[in-house]
């Protein structure tokens, strides 16, 4: 035992022949084990009789240590408040539901949390507190679900319609089993009488326009007009394109606005949408104007709709007699523990297969020494005919700095690939929507070989012929987002590569993240790396409160065994009993009201 403080202190406690616990961390040390500092009990001093082996660790900070606060003197503490407070601690789920799940009482569990008597007492203690939050948690959230199914009464759809038919038949290959599946789940909530609120996942390039094509195709052939909203002009005019493509069997007219709609064209959609004469229409924040009315909106698709406000959402279902049925997309790959947290209100259907013909791109993961090579590699594939993305951090803290690194990188590729032989564009948040759209433009047409830009491109941008995505700082994006932006390359037929640059100066953590990113191109195996590395808070890649509540003891990353079943179990309780209004759900009920668990439809769909 090593000491370098309190040794008179220690001298005189430590008396030879008596027997202590020491309870520290053990290194080695010139051959011999050693413990600086341990905690020090007398078995007599030990509160209750703590067996040695279990003892509670808490968290503590330099100054509380420093002021003889030490993990023994929480024990105490501890010990003190449990023998207060147990005596008053009443139980917060029904007695059925302990039976039925063989779950410890509360009393019990707090105790055992802190003072086991037993490795198994622990366990019990641990699984009774983590169910209790989850189950909790579901059912504020399928609570919240029932009621708004009950309330919101939605268009009766139960016809297919021969526009849909035509579109399917010209189909110049065959839907993945997953977009059929989909389909068929879309096509039960429209005929169910209930309003839909569907969210849907899919990977970069698996098919979700299309699966959205042929859901609006469904509403049209009902006698209901469509919507598609996306969060900027580039996506709006790239789906338009391809949506028009796949329209072209049918007979269903389609309009694309956005806030560069000319004023004649505008009044002349205004008008389509008024007398019902457009089917479907794509648009940005532009159909939420209050001037944009339609004759009857029976389905609104939003692409990556955690871009779009509450209040903007609510706009567009004023406009209606009631709500359309709502289809959400998303491309950022969200772990299933997450989904049904965050979007447990929702229902959540999953594109998780490839369509054939995609040729996986290549991730390959170097250093800054490695640039002069990968530039080599990218002056080859623009001799191909093939462009390249070169990306960069967004540095949140300082946009200035973000900046003048950006710049920096870009006068580093310009003097590399000079005029007249290289063209290369720059896009960032700091140009104006013009110049933006100007340079993406330069880049979707071909007319500039490399795009320099920081993440703005991770969403949307469709360009089949580039071929190289190349990601400075890797190390700084979350997984979902690299994951996100490699997913900008890979579009057409010739095989796509990815590079990941790191910096020299890197943490083992994030050298095995970027190895992952090699290994996979697997979006939800990545999702679910990235929250266990990271935590559910963080998958964007920037600090964010990921989370509708703070849990206490339970954790999306590691408990997901237990949030399946808290789910399953709060759905068999509020199939019995929709309000919680019996009398053996008092208990519940009373939990739900003081609002730990209230998540304010999170989901934010409508």
């Amino acid at each position: 035992m090593v000491f370098f403080k309190g040794l008179k202190w220690n001298y005189e406690k430590l008396v030879p022949g008596k027997t202590f616990i020491f309870f520290g961390k053990a290194s080695e040390f010139n051959g011999k084990y050693n413990m600086v500092h341990p905690e020090v009990d007398e078995p007599a001093e030990n509160p209750s009789g703590i067996k040695a082996h279990l003892v509670g660790v808490y968290p503590s900070t330099e100054k509380l240590k420093n002021a003889g606060i030490s993990g023994r003197v929480f024990n105490k503490l501890q010990e003190t408040a449990l023998a207060l407070c147990l005596p008053e601690v009443e139980e917060t789920l029904p007695d059925y539901v302990l039976k039925e799940l063989a779950l410890c009482p509360l009393p019990y569990a707090l105790r055992n949390i802190h003072f086991p008597s037993d490795a198994y007492a622990l366990e019990k203690a641990q699984r009774r507190l983590k169910f209790e939050e989850l189950f909790l948690l579901q059912l504020s959230l399928l609570k919240q679900k029932y009621i708004h199914s009950r309330q919101n009464k939605g268009f009766l759809m139960p016809k297919v319609g021969a526009d849909f038919n035509a579109c399917y038949s010209a189909l110049p290959y065959s839907l993945t089993g997953a977009q059929q599946r989909v389909i068929k789940e879309i096509r039960s909530d429209l005929m169910s009488g209930s309003q839909m609120n569907r969210l849907l996942q899919g990977d970069v390039g698996s098919g979700k326009t299309m699966v959205a094509v042929l859901s609006c195709l469904l509403a049209i052939g009902n006698g209901f007009q469509t919507c598609l909203l996306a969060p900027t002009e580039v996506l709006a005019q790239q789906h338009y394109a391809n949506i028009q493509k796949y329209l072209a069997p049918t007979r269903v007219r389609c309009a694309l606005l956005t806030g560069s709609t000319k004023t004649k064209d505008r009044k002349e959609i205004h008008e389509g949408l008024e007398n019902g004469e457009i089917g479907l229409i794509v648009g940005t924040h532009a159909l939420l104007e209050d001037k944009v009315r339609w004759k009857n909106l029976g389905l609104a698709v939003i692409d990556e709709q955690h871009r779009f406000g509450v209040e903007q959402r609510a706009r567009l279902w004023s406009k209606n007699t009631s709500a359309p049925h709502v289809l959400v997309m998303t491309a950022t790959p969200i772990p299933r523990t997450l989904a049904m947290t965050v979007y447990g209100d929702l229902d959540v259907s999953v594109i998780d297969e490839m369509p054939p013909g995609r040729t996986p791109v290549r991730t390959s993961l170097h250093t800054e020494a490695k640039l002069p090579v990968i530039y080599n590699f990218m002056r080859k594939e623009i001799e191909k005919g093939h462009q390249v993305f070169v990306v960069y951090p967004m540095i949140f803290e300082n946009e200035k700095l973000e900046l003048q690194n950006l710049e920096k990188g870009y006068e580093e590729i310009v003097q590399e690939f000079p005029l007249p032989r290289y063209k290369v564009a720059i896009v960032h948040g700091q140009q104006s929507s013009e110049e933006k759209a100007f340079n993406m433009n330069a880049f979707s047409a071909g007319r500039a070989h490399i795009l320099v830009s920081t993440t703005v491109i991770e969403v949307g941008v469709d360009v089949p012929n580039a071929t190289v995505m190349v990601i400075m700082s890797a190390e700084r994006f979350g997984l979902s987002q690299l994951h996100q932006l490699r997913g900008r390359v890979g579009r057409g037929a010739e095989q796509s590569h990815c590079v990941l640059v790191r910096d020299y100066k890197c943490s083992k953590e994030s050298i095995s993240r970027l190895e992952l990113m090699c290994r996979t191109e697997n979006g939800f195996e990545i999702a679910e790396e990235d929250m266990k590395m990271r935590g559910p808070g963080d998958l964007e890649g920037t600090a964010q409160s990921g989370l509708p509540i703070n849990l206490s003891i339970a954790s999306l990353a590691r408990d997901g065994q237990i949030l399946s079943e808290a789910r399953a179990y709060a759905a068999k309780v509020l199939k019995e009993d929709p309000g919680l209004e019996l009398s053996k759900n008092s208990k519940l009920l009373q939990e739900l009201r003081k609002g730990k668990y209230s998540v304010r439809d999170y989901s934010k769909i409508s």
